[in-house]
């Protein structure tokens, strides 16, 4: 039954992913994409608040709630590591500034490739992480059927119609996804919890909102994509590495997947209930 469900949650992710992709380059235009990068100081901000910031973050809580060395590198991964194919789903649930939280995301996968095998090893004695096995499921499943969505939508722009459909897809097979990812994953949760890491990651989210928040541009449309974007970590860049580096040490791995599996639900509640707070004016899908 867990390999079913293993199977139907890493199906409904890729669903998901894909879906969401197509959908938003059929429903945007390039120049509303890069639009918002065009401010140097929201950009600059932005590349703090995720590569600065959030990895300073991680290694402070996971020292302040004494998590074990695995424990401490697993949180630390997701702290490295941003730019995921959630930030525009989050960003239409909180009524943000979508073709920003478009454009915010691409930028932060980009730079994710090259940051992590560059600081990871300064951080951690003994790893080695490779730029391409980062980049090619990010350009494979995320940019490419992006970069193809938008080319579509310039040459043929009737094509827009789809993004309603290719965004209930995703929503659903999102739904899916998660749903079957936690069942999947509760034992695991249930053996972290008393050991700090659950809390930890509880910390970690909340710190990385609130500054996102107070760092992340002029209004709140583009305040709550920067807020959800800084805390919203890049968990399959995160896992593959855990699963890759650390094949020795599996408490690595089983950190990132319960803190991933938390920080997810989370920011999914914040991004409802700064919807269900957004001025109906400020809406952007």
């Amino acid at each position: 039954m867990t390999d079913v469900l293993t199977a139907i949650a890493q199906v409904a992710i890729l669903v998901f992913v894909l879906a969401s992709m197509i959908g938003l380059g059929l429903s945007l235009t390039v120049q509303q994409v890069l639009a918002p990068l065009k401010d140097a100081r929201l950009v600059l901000l932005g590349l703090l608040t995720s590569f600065v910031v959030a990895p300073a973050a991680a290694w402070g809580i996971a020292a302040l709630f004494g998590l074990s060395d695995s424990q401490s590198l697993g949180l630390l991964l997701l702290g490295v590591a941003a730019g995921a194919p959630f930030l525009p789903k989050l960003a239409q649930l909180a009524h943000g500034e979508v073709p920003y939280s478009v454009g915010l995301m691409v930028l932060l996968m980009v730079v994710t490739v090259g940051y992590v095998p560059l600081v990871l090893p300064l951080l951690v004695d003994g790893v080695t992480v490779s730029a391409w096995d980062i980049a090619r499921p990010l350009l494979l499943l995320m940019l490419l059927p992006l970069a193809v969505a938008l080319a579509v939508r310039a040459r043929y722009p009737e094509a827009a119609k789809l993004a309603p459909i290719l965004n209930r897809v995703s929503t659903t097979a999102l739904a899916l996804g998660i749903g079957a990812a936690v069942i999947v994953g509760l034992p695991a949760i249930w053996d972290q919890v008393g050991t700090g890491v659950l809390v930890a990651t509880l910390v970690l989210t909340v710190v990385l909102l609130v500054v996102g928040w107070l760092l992340g541009g002029s209004g709140r449309a583009q305040r709550s994509v920067t807020s959800l974007g800084t805390a919203q970590r890049n968990l399959s860049a995160a896992l593959l590495i855990a699963g890759t580096s650390f094949v020795g040490t599996p408490e690595v791995l089983v950190t990132v997947m319960v803190a991933s599996l938390l920080l997810t639900a989370v920011l999914l509640l914040t991004a409802a209930e700064l919807g269900k707070r957004a001025p109906a004016a400020s809406a952007e899908g």
